[in-house]
């Protein structure tokens, strides 16, 4: 279990992976919440240096992107949160050595409930909007490198997400034809 002043850390059952909830400070203005410390994460042995941020804002209801991770030896770990709209956020453990490789785990993400996903590197990411207009926030530990994109299908047999079902889907090819979980771990041996 990690602590995180101003919020409170759900432990996930996939090793590293954490939902931080803020712990909003209210009053007749609105709120306050902490929703990151550098000290504080790294003093739970938890990345906390972030060296890009990216915004993925997506028009309509049902787009799915992903799942997508950077490959050794510049990985990312993630610091993911929904400022607009509402998303169920996907984590896929392809680290090898990792007791809860090739299991994944999916929370609802809203403008309204604040909560962050924390990816450590090895975790694949993806999401599907559940409203029109949403938009996520990224926050970054690498750079991102274009040939150490990897990814894995987001409907592999294998993994058998429960992804929400849209009216329609809407997807890039390059995320349609990603590798099965299975041809990724032909290339750990």
């Amino acid at each position: 279990m990690i602590t995180l002043p101003g919020m409170q850390c759900l432990v996930t059952p996939l090793s590293g992976v954490y939902v931080l909830e803020p712990e909003p400070l209210r009053d007749e203005r609105g709120l306050f919440a902490r929703t990151h410390c550098l000290r504080t994460f790294e003093e739970q042995g938890l990345v906390g240096r972030f060296v890009q941020c990216s915004t993925s804002f997506n028009r309509h209801q049902g787009t799915l992107r992903g799942l997508h991770y950077q490959a050794e030896p510049k990985p990312e770990v993630k610091l993911v949160r929904c400022t607009r709209g509402a998303v169920f956020d996907v984590a896929v453990d392809v680290r090898p050595d990792s007791p809860s490789c090739g299991r994944w785990f999916g929370v609802t993400l809203t403008a309204d409930n604040r909560r962050s996903f924390y990816l450590p590197t090895g975790v694949a990411h993806g999401f599907q909007t559940l409203v029109d207009d949403t938009e996520l926030f990224y926050q970054i530990s690498e750079f991102y490198v274009p040939e150490l994109s990897r990814g894995v299908r987001w409907d592999d047999p294998q993994l058998a997400i429960d992804w929400p079902d849209p009216a329609t889907r809407i997807m890039s090819d390059r995320d349609r034809s990603l590798p099965l979980f299975d041809d990724i771990r032909k290339g750990w041996t």
